[in-house]
């Protein structure tokens, strides 16, 4: 019936009893299996990589401010890179500047799990947030 039909015989479900074969135009089918998958992949959303900058001197409020701004990005789906900057002689401080960091981590603990904990870069302390799996 296929070839009389000019189609292709597809197995469908070779498991079954008996099995299930399908008349259709496979080039037909191809193509349409590449549109629904293009439109899949444009549908996903990518997680990013979001940032939020303090510096030594930044206030507590400023802070909060900050943390509920991180608050957003990983309720989102994004994870979060809090960079604490140092400068000028700020930079022999830098147990105050993971001690903040460790606090700004406090404000936002019910969103976030540390992925990365404050590791210093130059005169740079960076922390990196992901969000929890719920």
């Amino acid at each position: 019936m296929a070839k009389a039909l000019e189609m292709d015989l597809a197995e469908v479900a070779p498991n079954a009893n008996p099995p299930v074969c399908k008349i259709l135009d496979y080039g037909k089918y191809q193509y349409h299996q590449r549109k629904v998958d293009t439109k899949h992949k444009k549908m996903q959303k990518k997680a990013e990589i979001k940032g939020v900058r303090l510096g030594f001197k930044t206030g507590d409020h400023d802070i909060e401010v900050k943390a509920k701004q991180a608050k957003g990005f990983l309720e989102e789906g994004n994870s979060v890179k809090v960079t604490l900057i140092f400068r000028g002689r700020e930079s022999m401080y830098k147990d105050l500047g993971i001690d903040k960091l460790r606090k700004f981590y406090e404000s936002v603990k019910d969103v976030a799990t540390i992925d990365m904990s404050p590791k210093s870069q130059g005169n740079m302390l960076i922390m990196i947030l992901t969000p929890n799996k719920s």
